[in-house]
């Protein structure tokens, strides 16, 4: 069963539509990430859904319910903004009960509830704590339980973690799936963030000037962008226009290769002939001796994040700058020549613009 569905969404202000009739379902118990650049809509979409903004046309439904006209505190979600906004004159408890009080829940229920929310998300016994005192990730922590607190049907995070460094945002985020399953919660979560979008999520929305551009598993949208905008918003640089063409005598499928400003690019077996964008990854780009495209290497990064995988900038004797990724202990310096063979397994063909 759907937990929500958007049909048909569309929103404008003036002149711009934020959200061009987007459907969109998330199920019960699912966790789903809606990632995209600024301007794209997703912050209006969290925002229809909560009821602080209405849509010029098609339906919200929760659980089921035409959400138009419904009050958002009568519409039984939970919100967490980037800020936390968190009350200044309440203590942790007096945060957390907020929602339950409104609600008229008797006193010791509620205590119960902010006792045990507490417990789960890591700060046991904080009731009494002023919440200018804590850190931001206690902040992050105090919000979440005060989000989850009215027991919501369905919980939006709107960047929760995007005033948080780095390595605090990697382990919350682990921490937050890991609480989102044992509680059975429904999650919609938008963020800028891929890296927190694929750690969170079961399912990953991109969307693109107001329309959803793709959804997939992680795994699905990492692997195979549906379109070079998807592909260059996940960071990917390595894209050319290239055709393919068959060397199977004419059947329309071939094992191949596709012409490209590189020259010739091996594409997977069963890529039809014709135009497309060409994707290489940079695990897809091997330095190969003396064979292959003769390149000079510009710049050499090392990753981080405990990897000793090495990002290279190589400038290709033809065609676009490419990237490369080698072990830390292989990486040439800069200036070095090299050549660089591309692998099948690690390209992939995307719809002509």
């Amino acid at each position: 069963m759907a937990s929500l569905r958007l049909d048909a969404v569309t929103v404008r202000f003036g002149d711009r539509t934020a959200l061009d009739a987007v459907d969109l379902d998330v199920a019960e118990h699912e966790i789903v990430c809606v990632l995209g650049p600024s301007g794209s809509g997703k912050s209006t979409l969290l925002r229809v859904v909560a009821g602080l903004t209405e849509p010029d046309a098609g339906r919200v439904l929760l659980a089921g319910r035409d959400q138009r006209g419904v009050a958002p505190h009568r519409r039984g979600v939970g919100l967490m903004f980037q800020d936390h906004q968190l009350f200044p004159t309440r203590d942790v408890g007096g945060n957390v009960a907020f929602g339950p009080r409104m609600r008229g829940e008797p006193r010791g229920r509620t205590e119960d509830r902010v006792a045990e929310l507490l417990d789960l998300v890591g700060l046991p016994g904080a009731q009494r704590r002023a919440v200018t005192a804590l850190s931001g990730g206690e902040q992050q922590r105090v919000a979440l339980a005060r989000a989850l607190a009215p027991r919501p049907g369905l919980l939006m995070l709107d960047e929760p973690l995007g005033q948080l460094d780095r390595s605090l945002r990697e382990r919350l985020v682990v921490e937050l799936r890991q609480l989102f399953r044992r509680l059975g919660t429904t999650v919609l979560a938008v963020t800028h963030d891929q890296g927190e979008a694929f750690a969170l999520a079961d399912r990953v929305v991109v969307m693109e000037a107001g329309r959803i551009a793709q959804t997939g598993s992680p795994a699905e949208v990492w692997l195979r962008p549906a379109s070079e905008f998807v592909a260059r918003f996940l960071g990917f640089t390595n894209l050319a226009a290239a055709t393919v063409r068959a060397d199977t005598g004419g059947t329309g499928e071939t094992g191949g290769a596709a012409d490209t400003p590189w020259g010739a690019v091996p594409v997977p077996p069963g890529t039809p002939d014709g135009p497309c964008t060409l994707l290489v990854r940079p695990a897809g780009v091997r330095l190969a001796g003396d064979e292959g495209l003769p390149c000079t290497v510009t710049a050499r990064t090392l990753r981080g994040g405990g990897s000793s995988e090495v990002s290279l900038l190589l400038a290709p004797e033809r065609g676009p700058a490419l990237e490369a990724s080698c072990p830390l202990h292989t990486a040439p310096e800069p200036g070095t020549a090299v050549s660089v063979v591309f692998a099948p397994g690690e390209v992939v063909v995307l719809p002509a613009p």
